[in-house]
This record gives C-alpha cells, sequence and structure tokens, in this order.
C-alpha cells in the first residue's frame, strides 16, 4: 500500500475529546497520510455494527472501553474476510507496551502525536494479521462475546447467554435459550479459555455452569443407563459421559 493511497478509517474510542483529538491530527498529517475518516464509535459493538456499512483501511482503537475493549473489537476483525489494520491507542504503562512491542501490534500512547500516528499508518501495508494468541497474551481475560459470520454479517454472541458448546464436525454449536449459532472455533480452545465458565461433560461438549439446575439418571429402559445434565432454558437433558462423570459429580458437589 503507497503512502499516497488515502486509508479509510474508523476511529473507536468512548472518549468524545480523545475521538476529535484523533480525528484533528488526521487532518494535521493529510499531505503526508491522506485519510478519509468513515465514522466514528463509542465502543467495540458499536465499530463492528459500522463496519457492517462501511468498508475501511484502518481502525484507530482504544484499548480501555465499555460493552467491548479494542482487543476483543481486534480478535473479532481478525475473523472478517478482509480485515482492517487495527491500531491500538493506549494509556498503558511501560510493561504492557512491551507486550504490544513483541507482538508486533502497532500502538500509539495517550496523548498521541502527530509524527507518530504517521509512523503507525505508513506501517499499515506492511501489517501481519493481528494473531488471536498475540492478542490474547495482551488481554489474557476471556472474551464477553462470541463472533458468528452469518449471511455476511458478524453477529455478536454474548457468552452469557451461551447454555453449551458441542462439536459437530468441523464447527462448533453454541447454544442460547434462543437458537444455536455455529462457530469455527477449537472446542478445546474455548475449553482453555473459559475454563472457569464451562464444564466438560462429554468429549465433545462443554455446558455453562450458571445453568446448571441439576442431573438425572437416563437411558434405564434402553439398555445404556446414564447421567443427564438439566441446564435452565433447556427442555431437553445432556448425556454426560462415563469418563467425565466423577469430574462433573465432584465439581457440582453431587
Amino acid at each position: 500500500m503507497e503512502s499516497a493511497q488515502v486509508l479509510r478509517v474508523v476511529i473507536v474510542d468512548d472518549e468524545a475529546p480523545a475521538r476529535a483529538r484523533l480525528r484533528d491530527l488526521l487532518g494535521d498529517i493529510a499531505q503526508e497520510q491522506p485519510t478519509v475518516v468513515v465514522g466514528v464509535a463509542a465502543n467495540g459493538v458499536e465499530a463492528l455494527r459500522l463496519l457492517e456499512s462501511e468498508a475501511a483501511d484502518v481502525v484507530l482503537a482504544d484499548i480501555r472501553m465499555p460493552v467491548m475493549d479494542g482487543v476483543e473489537l481486534a480478535r473479532h476483525l481478525g475473523r472478517l474476510e478482509k480485515p482492517p489494520a487495527v491500531i491500538f491507542t493506549t494509556a498503558y504503562d511501560e510493561y504492557a507496551v512491551q507486550a504490544f512491542e513483541l507482538s508486533a501490534v502497532d500502538y500509539l500512547l495517550k496523548p498521541v502525536r502527530a509524527q507518530r500516528l504517521a509512523d503507525a499508518l505508513a506501517k499499515v501495508h506492511r501489517r501481519q494479521p493481528l494473531a488471536d494468541a498475540a492478542l490474547a497474551a495482551l488481554a489474557p481475560g476471556a472474551r464477553q462475546h462470541f463472533s458468528v459470520s452469518e449471511r455476511g454479517r458478524i453477529l455478536l454472541v454474548p457468552v452469557a447467554d451461551v447454555l453449551f458448546l458441542r462439536a459437530e464436525l468441523k464447527y462448533v454449536t453454541a447454544r442460547t435459550a434462543e437458537r444455536e449459532y455455529l462457530l469455527d472455533e477449537s472446542l478445546v480452545q474455548l475449553e482453555q479459555e473459559f475454563a472457569g465458565r464451562f464444564l466438560r461433560i462429554h468429549r465433545n461438549c462443554l455446558v455453562a455452569r450458571a445453568a446448571v439446575v441439576g442431573v438425572e439418571r437416563a437411558g434405564e429402559h434402553d439398555g445404556e443407563p446414564h447421567w443427564d445434565i438439566l441446564l435452565a432454558g433447556l427442555p431437553e437433558g445432556l448425556p454426560v459421559s462415563r469418563r467425565q462423570w466423577p469430574a462433573v459429580k465432584q465439581t457440582l458437589g453431587i
């Protein structure tokens, strides 16, 4: 990407003065790095909705924002067919900055300086896709949303609404009380990321601990007796494998 090419920019920050400053700085460096601001957002969810209708080359994203922070936003953007470059703006201390450098994610320390912003934009054409592993290292906490690609849109499914995750062929089905969603993720990775929220009951199934309302004996009449987990908001029980039953029993205090 040549520096003369006009970059389409989305600014994401929960503070209006910070958004205004970035817009002003982009105007100050317009001759060196021409840009056009195609939209602004106050958090990651607003940014994703905006990007459904506006194509962008670069997202300038604050790190700490309500609803959805900049790191989780970047992880969702990475699943787009043509993800924009992400440049973080942050007030993190020097140790966090070192983490950014090691992960090859560009960043701007607040207060953002014009030349630093110009230098960051100049690197856009040399960028590497933001790896989930690197982003997870910057924000070790679990995500608040799953992202689902559906009919050209990114749907955000709150993790707290998911009753269970079940591996089926190459996808994972995430079930809420209302419907099912297909996730292009590994059940093993999801188990590691959400270890405190989901409990493995079968080699292909994790259930939300908070949704468990009990267990019941099943299969007595068909010759395959086993235990089912009962989840709030779900009419049918989910079978617990013999291998997982001791751990499930211990976890649930049965």
